[in-house]
């Protein structure tokens, strides 16, 4: 008789130290396609910003592991995937060899630079996951350089839209889908080598989780899956269960959207009963007429991220631990738009939504939650032409300061959270664009001032070097500053400026700007903004703010206003 084969189990629920090594070739594969994409792709927007996500889905469509990438793309890719399947691509159409992609927004999308992919996966005709991969791509199309329109005013006019379809049937690859979006877009070339790079990721995933799939059987893979989910939702409802039940509201804003001059609410009411987290979204403004709406994916995403950082436990991220938030938002609402409302800048409502959910844990767990972080993905792109006529489009995202909490000051000029971008060298930058940067560096007194300061926001400053330019930018919180807690002050607004070559002013530009036309020697100049500070000013330790002197996080005279006698004995 032959002996049984040790790495071929029967199909049944893996033990505990099988299930962890499951757990973590999961894992594996997810971070090798984004490993991949990282190594392969062509824009700075990928391959240095690091602005993509990759996942892993089990066989039926729910999420069980993910790389470290942006929560604002893996929150939201397993409900993309949901829409697709109860749509136009139930599981059972789907065939070995497929790829399915979308950018639609109003079909589980995020916003049209975001084209997702995903691929089922087959071990003998049997499906057993699908890998899924989500990129922001340079440029596809619309009013603007980086497909970021300030001045849209619907969905049209925000670029080149792909609802739910086979990219690849059974192998068979739709060039002409391809041609169609590289027609659309001012960067095909880069555009066209990170998509080549997204395809050829899901590849690679495909293949590991093949090799996962026979090691230790569909079914066994399929009840480690379950386990996996299980676990994350068990963990979940014993850290809910420590937080004291009862409802909780919290109101930010946004400054307002590129079209109308007025503040948009975004409203939490916050419940926590037992082991589950109800948030309610009602009292959010309706839809704004510009572009920093988010569909119901969106918000859903931010308000998972604001929960997940509030609670603060090491729970591994995947469907299960979604399962004890509910979350409802009012159609037709800045939180939960309805079509053909524009969303490029939905991130200005998606990083406020996570602000307020954090706002109302602080009611929750007082002396516990940090004051707030900077709250906006600060977006801007330069479409330029060189002298020789070739086109090109710089896209950048910045970061600002973090908010002070009990144990430490707030980071400075720090990205992770919602987004958790990487930042772009500016040799790098230089060296493929026509600009040359003039300061890149921390914007001293833009944290405020607590017990616990806010992180500094930072200053970017370029000028153009080609012979004309045209700028866009998508920012926020130029009006309304990230709030402190605990009695911390609030930290800086952001603010965007332009200075004319051969003049020495700074003329002060509109947080939303569309096709602003810039001539060489012209300048451009961000300053981003600072965290919110946690607790009484009047608490901080004098050595501290002698510190913040000599580091240049907060100017003498700033420490002297905000601090008083302390800072002159810091002296």
């Amino acid at each position: 008789m032959t002996a049984p084969d040790p790495i071929r189990p029967d199909p049944i629920r893996p033990d505990p130290i099988r299930l962890e090594i499951i757990r973590h070739a999961l894992v594996a594969a997810a971070e090798e396609m984004s490993i991949t994409v990282w190594r392969t792709s062509r824009s700075s927007v990928v391959r240095e910003i690091l602005d993509y996500s990759t996942c892993v889905f089990d066989a039926n469509g729910r999420s069980i592991a993910q790389a470290a990438r942006m929560p604002v793309h893996l929150n939201s890719m397993p409900s993309c995937l949901a829409d697709i399947l109860a749509g136009p691509f139930p599981i059972e159409g789907w065939d070995e060899g497929d790829v399915i992609v979308t950018n639609d927004p109003y079909a589980g999308g995020q916003h049209l630079p975001d084209i997702q992919t995903f691929k089922p996966v087959f071990v003998d005709g049997r499906l057993v996951a699908i890998a899924g991969i989500l990129v922001h791509h340079l440029d596809v199309g619309g009013g603007a350089p980086g497909s970021y329109y300030a001045q849209a005013t619907e969905i049209f006019h925000e670029g080149f839209r792909i609802p739910p379809l086979k990219l690849v049937e059974r192998g068979r690859r739709n060039e002409q889908v391809i041609q169609l979006l590289l027609r659309n877009s001012r960067e095909p070339e880069n555009v066209g080598g990170d998509f080549a790079s997204q395809l050829a990721a899901l590849d690679v995933g495909v293949a590991n989780l093949q090799r996962l799939a026979r090691r230790y059987g569909p079914d066994t893979l399929q009840a480690a899956a379950d386990a996996i989910q299980d676990q994350s939702e068990a963990a979940m409802r014993r850290a809910i269960a420590a937080i004291p039940d009862g409802t909780w509201k919290f109101t930010d804003h946004v400054d307002d959207d590129g079209i109308e001059d007025r503040p948009l609410a975004v409203a939490v009411t916050l419940t926590v009963a037992g082991d589950t987290i109800a948030v309610d979204l009602a009292g959010s403004s309706p839809q704004a007429a510009g572009p920093v709406n988010c569909t119901l994916n969106m918000t859903s995403s931010a308000v998972i991220c604001g929960v997940m950082m509030a609670i603060g436990a090491d729970i591994p991220a995947n469907a299960g631990c979604y399962r004890p938030i509910t979350i409802a938002a009012p159609p037709g609402s800045v939180v939960n738009a309805l079509s053909p409302a524009p969303v490029a800048n939905r991130m200005a409502i998606g990083h406020r939504v996570v602000n307020a959910v954090l706002g109302a844990f602080a009611g929750a767990l007082p002396g516990q939650i940090p004051a707030a972080y900077y709250g906006v993905s600060y977006a801007y792109a330069l479409g330029s032409r060189r002298t020789d006529g070739q086109r090109q489009v710089y896209f950048d995202l910045e970061c600002g300061g973090w908010g002070g909490h009990p144990d430490a000051d707030g980071a400075a000029a720090f990205s992770c959270g919602f987004h958790n971008i990487s930042s772009s060298p500016v040799e790098m930058i230089e060296a493929t664009y026509p600009v040359r940067f003039l300061r890149y560096g921390l914007a001293p007194d833009t944290g405020g001032a607590g017990f616990r300061r806010g992180g500094t926001g930072l200053e970017r400053s370029f000028l153009l070097t080609a012979p004309e330019g045209r700028f866009a930018a998508n920012l926020d919180r130029f009006k309304f500053a990230p709030y402190g807690l605990e009695g911390g002050e609030p930290g800086s607004t952001g603010r965007l400026e332009v200075r004319r070559s051969g003049s020495d002013d700074w003329q002060s530009l509109p947080s939303k700007v569309a096709g602003l036309p810039l001539a060489v020697g012209d300048a451009i100049r961000l300053v981003t903004s600072g965290g919110g500070g946690w607790g009484d000013p009047a608490g901080r330790e004098a050595a501290r703010v002698a510190d913040d002197v000599a580091d240049g996080y907060v100017s003498a005279g700033a420490a002297g206003r905000q601090y008083g006698p302390r800072a002159a004995a810091a002296d």
